[in-house]
């Protein structure tokens, strides 16, 4: 989201500075080697750091993190969906047809009703876990910049 940076910053007393990471859990090495493939193959993000055990990703904006320990896999918490600030969706959406992914939410513009409206462009799939992300085009909402 577009936002003056130093009015968010006046209005927050509690330290966060924003969103570090989205951590996902696979079930085994296969869906681990899928799951890493997706992000970084398809949507053409960068490794940022690897271990025995999992990998951080590089989103621009923070990360996305994949284990492949199997414990806990889809027991865990209630995240709605996540999403990718994005130039392009139309393009983005494509490039995840291709490579064989659910679009499951066509690329469409909308219109959040805020007390400052919010236009953007939008698409959802699922990812290689199940997971539902959404990419996000803000326009010109008349925010700050």
């Amino acid at each position: 989201m577009k936002r003056n940076t130093e009015e968010v910053r006046s209005r927050r007393s509690s330290g966060i500075r924003g969103l570090h990471h989205v951590s996902l859990k696979c079930g085994d090495a296969a869906e681990f080697l899928r799951a890493k493939a997706f992000y970084t193959d398809v949507l053409g993000l960068r490794v940022w750091r690897e271990w025995n055990e999992g990998v951080l990703i590089e989103t621009g904006a923070g990360y996305i993190e994949i284990f492949c320990t199997g414990e806990g896999v889809k027991r865990l918490g209630a995240v709605r969906h996540f999403a990718f600030a994005c130039d392009d969706v139309d393009s983005t959406a494509a490039a995840i047809r291709a490579a064989g992914y659910e679009i499951f939410v066509e690329p469409r513009d909308i219109v959040l009703p805020a007390e400052q409206p919010v236009r953007a462009r939008i698409a959802f799939c699922r990812g290689p876990l199940g997971e539902e992300i959404e990419f996000f085009d803000e326009k010109d909402s008349g925010a700050p910049a």
